[in-house]
């Protein structure tokens, strides 16, 4: 049979909630297009290449994602530190089955060659397996036995913030996004992600990673929507504990200073991006990671008992 005539399967993908991949419930979708290469945004390019629809998330998918974090959040916060760390190690070994494929779609959501996109896929897993090994050993190091003047023990332990909304950088669409996503959920927080709006196909087969892994449904939700559109309400939702604005760098249309503002409402934790506004600047994803992400979205809760005679 001749191919000459044969129709393309584009794909349509669809959102990412509660280990499930529902289509927005507004029945919206958008166009997604390769960056041509060398590019610094899929915005700017003369002949694209289309790559596949995408669901157009709304206020109201949000809003469910979030149920389905704090839904998943007690259970994932009680699983034992070894757990967690296994359960995110799974997550790794399943993207390094699927390299090639990663390697593909950063390729063509970056405009890099195929050699420096298989170099990002491998930072990548890394950068996974660097924060799984943390999973049992942060609250040795920002917990602690406290001197105190009296016939007391005083001791400090951290533990997880709760719910999360990410805003996933919006140029670094697979090493960025698991450079912000990993250290949220290692210590028992669950998270809501709003990909990156031109480049989110490396984050949806991440998803597709994290639903055939061990990873309990709910704790990373992933949602692919107009950035500016969705995340005003992500930061002024009330049952949302912490709020990471990295990926508001650069959106037209957004400022993180209202998005703190409205994040004020319920004193959530805040992680700015470098900068202020549209011109807020991506951190360098490629850098060695500091513990500051992680610790940023815990709590540190301090327990007095008293010493036996």
């Amino acid at each position: 049979m001749s191919t000459d005539t044969r129709v393309a399967v584009n794909k349509t993908y669809k959102l990412f909630i509660g280990g499930k991949f529902p289509r927005s419930e507004s029945g919206r979708s958008y166009e997604v297009y390769a960056a041509p290469r060398g590019a610094k945004t899929s915005r700017t390019f003369t002949d694209p290449a289309f790559l596949a629809n995408v669901a157009k998330g709304s206020r109201k998918d949000a809003r469910n994602a979030v149920q389905a974090a704090r839904k998943a959040q007690s259970g994932w916060a009680g699983a034992t530190a070894y757990n967690r760390g296994q359960v995110l190690y799974r997550v790794a070994e399943v993207m390094e089955g699927r390299r090639s494929q990663f390697a593909a779609e950063v390729a063509q959501a970056e405009g890099l060659s195929s050699a420096r996109a298989d170099a990002v896929v491998t930072a990548a897993i890394d950068r996974w397996v660097w924060y799984a090994g943390w999973s049992d050993k942060f609250a040795q190091v920002l917990g602690g036995l406290n001197p105190v003047a009296g016939p007391f023990f005083n001791i400090s332990a951290p533990e997880p913030t709760g719910v999360v909304a990410v805003l996933a950088p919006q140029s670094s669409s697979l090493l960025g996004l698991v450079s912000v996503v990993a250290p949220v959920i290692v210590s028992g927080n669950t998270a809501v992600v709003l990909t990156s709006q031109d480049r989110p196909i490396p984050a949806i087969t991440l998803s597709e990673a994290l639903a055939t892994s061990d990873v309990p449904g709910g704790v990373v939700n992933l949602i692919t929507a107009d950035t500016a559109e969705v995340a005003p309400w992500l930061a002024s939702h009330r049952d949302v504990n912490g709020l990471d604005l990295t990926g508001a760098a650069g959106v037209s249309g957004l400022d993180w200073g209202d998005l703190e503002a409205g994040a004020a409402d319920n004193l959530k934790r805040v992680l700015r991006p470098g900068g202020s506004g549209v011109t807020a600047v991506e951190p360098d994803f490629t850098a060695t990671p500091a513990l500051s992400r992680m610790t940023t979205f815990l709590e540190t809760k301090t327990v007095w008992h008293p010493k036996g005679t």
